[in-house]
């Protein structure tokens, strides 16, 4: 069971102060978190790629090239790269000179984004949606198979016979489908054998234990073996000393960023209520002292069957100190409990088996 983090780098408006931190000093501060999170033992961090001014960082790679030669384990992926509007070939390049750096911890999570503005930003047309991302996985995976890569395509000009380079230190540079959640998302995933990432930010998750199946039922038909297949899933949390406090420190962030993407989206208001129910067992967020963020993580994985869980933390701007102890706790504390129980019960479970 690995456990990890996801970012988004962002930036928006402290709603203590009404104050906004630079681009430059947020990048600065998540350097100084992934450097955190590999101290304390986690076993992944992500970064997300976004076009917008309330996130940071538009190219995760750079940043994660900046975190490789200053951590020595833990695995540095996008969180995601919009590949639908990206280069497949300069993907490729730039997470194999992460893979380079970190010597070979890099990967790459393949998804279409939540946002939109990359599309108008590098001159794609959104009704192709759907095609350019299954093209450019295309070619993605074809420049992983093959260092001379012969590929046609509709989307962008043909590549005849020509090398990618460098070439990454593992024999395989991981890439992950990312997806908010539909079958067609985890079908495509299990056809092609590649790790699946589910972004789980509300509703029950219980509801992904179905996807989960069909993901390995996909995966089982297309003849591979489904053993070797991983699961990760990505929620919004935060973990501090004692509930009330996480509770107090996450909510009024959570909040502000959630209504401000409801207005644009047509979304109902963001209430406590709202937050309330996402924090109990069956509920999408992570938020409390140790106990309660490892209970829910161990509910996760015995329900769902997921093998990564990815804490995205924070969703609104946050004091770099909380979101430094939130990570501390994660590792040092949060993570041995819910290590210790999966490997307790998975061995329950092959002992009944047999």
């Amino acid at each position: 069971m690995e456990i990890g983090l996801t970012t988004f780098v962002e930036t928006t408006p402290d709603v203590s102060t009404g104050k906004t931190i630079s681009h430059a000093e947020r990048i600065r501060e998540v350097l100084e978190e992934i450097v955190l999170a590999d101290e304390v033992g986690l076993d992944v961090y992500g970064v997300g790629e976004h076009h917008r001014k309330d996130y940071a960082c538009s190219t995760p790679a750079v940043l994660l090239a900046a975190a490789a030669p200053l951590t020595k384990r833990i695995r540095l992926t996008s969180a995601v790269t919009v590949l639908s509007s990206d280069d497949p070939v300069r993907v490729f390049q730039e997470f194999s000179t992460v893979d380079a750096l970190s010597n070979g911890r890099a990967e790459i999570m393949a998804g279409r984004g939540s946002f939109i503005e990359s599309f108008p930003l590098f001159g794609y047309d959104l009704k192709d949606y759907d095609a350019l991302f299954d093209e450019k996985l295309d070619l993605l995976l074809k420049i992983r198979e093959s260092e001379i890569v012969q590929w046609s395509g509709k989307h962008r000009p043909a590549i005849h016979n020509r090398g990618v380079y460098p070439r990454p230190v593992q024999d395989s540079l991981p890439i992950w489908i990312a997806s908010g959640g539909t079958p067609q998302s985890v079908v495509r995933a299990g056809t092609l054998g590649l790790p699946l990432a589910l972004a789980i930010i509300g509703g029950n998750p219980l509801r992904f234990a179905s996807l989960v199946k069909l993901y390995y039922k996909a995966a089982q038909k297309a003849g591979h073996d489904i053993c070797k297949l991983t699961v990760a899933t990505h929620s919004h949390g935060f973990i501090a000393d004692s509930t009330d406090m996480a509770v107090e420190k996450f909510f009024p962030p959570t909040q502000a960023v959630m209504n401000a993407l409801g207005r644009e989206r047509g979304w109902g208001p963001y209430t406590r209520e709202t937050f309330d129910d996402a924090c109990s067992l069956e509920g999408a967020l992570y938020v409390g002292d140790v106990q309660t963020v490892a209970e829910k993580i161990i509910f996760l994985r015995k329900q769902v069957g997921i093998t990564r869980f990815m804490l995205h933390c924070p969703v609104g701007s946050m004091p770099h100190a909380d979101v430094m102890r939130s990570i501390e706790l994660l590792g040092k504390e949060v993570a041995p409990i819910v290590r210790e129980e999966i490997e307790r019960w998975e061995k329950e479970e092959h002992n009944r088996a047999d």
